[in-house]
């Protein structure tokens, strides 16, 4: 199955870049991850529990950041294996545009390809799966990065910073 979408978010590309990088943020964004552990150069290991359908699994994998180029591009690839449940693997080539100053446009494209019972279950609920996770991921990045979306006029007189101590750590606001 192929994948792509944008989110615009406001916040200057490096710290989107350097986001996307860190495992504490990963761990964050996936939705159902247990743990992400690692770092770029070697690579992130993790667990993360999903139901899709039916199938429930506990999914252990890696993933791996190739084609790097700094603040503008990179290359996001990995696979996991979840016993009985099969395995899923894939990869996504994610882009970062400077719209406006402190404001990034996050483009990616994915493709990701499942077996065992998760290839019985149908394109149609694995394909509708695999964007939910992927709008879930950029989404909790989004948020991470801007803080919640304002949904009350009481939402103005709150502190609109995130809960997220990365939050904090790669924009030195909070």
């Amino acid at each position: 199955m192929k994948m792509q979408d944008t989110r615009d978010i406001r916040a200057d590309r490096s710290v989107v870049f350097a986001a996307i990088l860190d495992p504490e943020v990963l761990k964050d964004c996936i939705s159902g991850a247990e743990s992400v552990t690692g770092n770029v150069t070697d690579g992130y290991e993790a667990v993360v529990t999903q139901k899709v359908g039916p199938v429930k699994a506990t999914f252990k994998g890696a993933v791996q950041m190739s084609e790097i180029v700094e603040n503008e591009r990179l290359t996001i690839s990995g696979e996991g294996k979840g016993g009985a449940a099969g395995f899923a693997k894939g990869g996504a080539v994610v882009t970062l545009e400077e719209v406006e100053p402190g404001l990034t446009r996050l483009s990616y494209d994915v493709e990701a390809k499942v077996g065992g019972k998760l290839a019985q279950l149908g394109s149609r609920i694995i394909d509708g799966f695999a964007k939910k996770m992927a709008d879930q991921f950029f989404d909790r990045l989004k948020e991470g990065l801007e803080g919640p979306a304002e949904t009350a006029p009481e939402a103005a007189e709150a502190d609109e910073t995130p809960k997220s101590g990365w939050f904090k750590r790669l924009t030195g606001r909070g």
